[in-house]
């Protein structure tokens, strides 16, 4: 099997889909690694690590899009990248297709094996792929948040932490799985009052349990969504349902009350996003204020710590590419039902029945 790892070329991206670690290991199971020059730069990795490891470097994505059986991403493939797509060739990246209905007609077109890092299952029914991006983007959105707080980015002034003799600043997270648990934590060690909200008793419990009063939690509903967004600073929307959109479970309303200057980190916004007043942004324009609230919304934020999240992803990856490369794809997925789960689109169907539900509500 040939495998392409092309350059990302979305705004602000650093991450790369392959270290030279993981390079040499597929090429010991018999693989073909062809790798774009300076792919894996930025992320700290050099081309030079890469050909001691036995890639191939190439010196255009097009000759590897053109090449490679399997094409290894970090992000979906953008509108420039879509005449490179290759009639049959397999897909290996976060696809977040609920998201992206254009993209998703284009693999149907072009019969496109799409497996989605993101509904890849582990054998306890985690998303193993998923969690380090979302644990990263969880503790980036209180880093990030508390930056855009400031005086001189037009925020309110509010220093999370606070000082002896002042009020700390109030974190809401919205949200209690993998992002929005971590976003709790960074913000409880930064010394800010904290509020969780979510559906799940259990979630509630085991973070009532961990931080032992230091962060208050309740159940999301209007009432509670209402008043605390209402006093918060800093809100976090942390709403995920793998391979579907995301709910809109904070409305213009409730934005619109918040305190002027006060910051939005929308973690969700792969999926569409879980705040009603928030769109995507990019690392080159980061924020937009309505109502006089800060939005954040960089759909690649863990782009912001490239080594680290390249680090987290690629050890998450590695069992399955691994398994592709040394079974073939056909027999890894026969064997492997949690890489299976991953499939979003084969033979020019939908493949994913939260996507296909997602995608017929575009409709």
């Amino acid at each position: 099997m040939t495998i392409g790892v092309p350059k990302e070329i979305k705004i602000g991206e650093t991450r790369v889909s392959m270290t030279p670690s993981l390079c040499r290991r597929c090429i010991a199971l018999g693989g073909e690694v062809l790798v774009e020059k300076s792919a894996g730069t930025v992320a700290g990795f050099t081309d030079t690590e890469y050909r001691e490891a036995g890639a191939t470097l190439m010196s255009s994505a097009s000759k590897i899009w053109a090449a490679a059986d399997m094409i290894l991403k970090v992000k979906e493939p953008l509108p420039a990248e879509y005449v490179r797509l290759r009639k049959g060739q397999t897909l290996f990246t976060y696809l977040h297709l609920a998201a992206g209905p254009e993209l998703t007609k284009i693999l149907l077109q072009k019969g496109i094996l799409g497996i989605a890092y993101e509904t890849v299952e582990g054998s306890d029914g985690s998303f193993p792929l998923l969690k380090p991006m979302s644990q990263i983007a969880g503790r980036l959105a209180i880093q990030v948040g508390a930056y855009f707080l400031q005086s001189q980015h037009g925020g309110s002034g509010v220093l999370l932490g606070g000082i002896p003799g002042t009020l700390p600043g109030h974190v809401v997270v919205v949200g209690a799985g993998n992002s929005g648990a971590h976003a709790v934590q960074m913000a409880v060690g930064m010394g800010a009052r904290v509020t969780v909200l979510d559906l799940d008793t259990r979630k509630l419990e085991a973070l009532d349990m961990e931080y032992r009063g230091r962060a208050v939690t309740l159940m999301s509903n209007p009432a509670n969504l209402e008043h605390t967004i209402a006093d918060a600073d800093l809100l976090i929307g942390a709403v995920l349902i793998p391979a579907a959109k995301a709910p809109i479970v904070v409305s213009r309303k409730m934005v619109a009350r918040m305190r002027p200057g006060s910051v939005i980190v929308d973690i969700a916004i792969d999926q569409g996003g879980c705040i009603e007043s928030i769109r995507p942004t990019s690392h080159e324009e980061p924020v937009y204020a309505e109502s006089g609230v800060i939005h954040y919304a960089v759909p690649n934020m863990p782009a912001l710590v490239g080594r680290t999240s390249t680090l987290g992803l690629t050890q998450a990856t590695e069992p399955y590419v691994a398994q592709i490369v040394q079974k073939g794809l056909a027999d890894a997925l026969a064997d492997n039902r949690g890489l299976a789960k991953g499939v979003n689109t084969q033979d020019g169907r939908i493949t994913c029945e939260a996507v296909a539900k997602a995608l017929r509500g575009e409709r």
